[in-house]
């Protein structure tokens, strides 16, 4: 994971994330990319077209980068190369697209945006990213001074096509050294026995360089409130 992208609107969400990304790019000896995506009004787009309010244009380009510039200097940021970059596109298309540009490793956001107009990290644009990214996304919901994955949940089926994501989640599981806990959630409709459920995860895992791993199973009435029960007990 050498290219990360941080998306940032300037909120303090957005600062957790990036202090988060820091901590981990100083770990992998990796680059940040600190993207402002700029998404204009419709008058505002209406006048670029039309040739007229240019200098307000301008002005709004000016000040992301000026801030962008000022948050480069941030001490949590010393000794890593930052690129940073000014878009105009919307969040969740920008975002997409400039991973695929820039071929960008991990993507690390804040759970929420700055408040007002159209939020950036909030909502339908992070579950887009989250659900539709091709490379891993890193939701960061509370500040940590010293980022830490001690214990990480791989929940899944662990079927043939859990392979992709499981094999990113181990390289970030090995370079933290987190014990990788994982799951198979049984439900009534979907139940196995535990000696069963164990023969699938063995030899699911026995294909992976796994340094630290344990294995589970965890009855629910679904897997959406079993994922989270077996992470709250655990």
């Amino acid at each position: 994971m050498k290219r990360i992208l941080v998306p940032t609107d300037f909120s303090s969400h957005a600062e957790k994330a990036l202090k988060a990304a820091s901590q981990i790019a100083k770990k992998n000896n990796a680059e940040i990319f600190l993207l402002h995506m700029l998404e204009l009004p419709h008058q505002m787009s209406d006048a670029i077209s039309g040739g007229s309010s240019i200098p307000e244009v301008m002005l709004y380009i000016k000040k992301a980068q000026e801030k962008l510039e000022e948050i480069k200097e941030s001490p949590y940021l010393k000794g890593i190369q930052i690129t940073e970059a000014v878009h105009f596109e919307r969040a969740f298309d920008g975002i997409i697209a400039f991973c695929k540009k820039k071929e960008i490793d991990l993507i690390v956001m804040g759970s929420h945006g700055s408040s007002g107009l159209e939020e950036l990290l909030v909502g339908s644009n992070a579950e887009k990213v989250v659900r539709l990214s091709e490379v891993p996304v890193l939701v960061i919901k509370k500040e940590d001074k010293e980022f830490q994955s001690n214990n990480i949940i791989f929940a899944s089926d662990f079927s043939k096509e859990a392979k992709k994501p499981f094999r990113k989640m181990v390289e970030f599981a090995n370079l933290f050294d987190s014990n990788l806990k994982l799951v198979m959630i049984c439900t009534p409709n979907s139940f196995k026995t535990t000696i069963a459920a164990e023969k699938i995860m063995n030899d699911f895992v026995a294909n992976f360089d796994v340094k630290k791993h344990s294995l589970h199973t965890y009855n629910d009435a679904n897997i959406e409130k079993g994922v989270i029960n077996f992470a709250n007990s655990n």
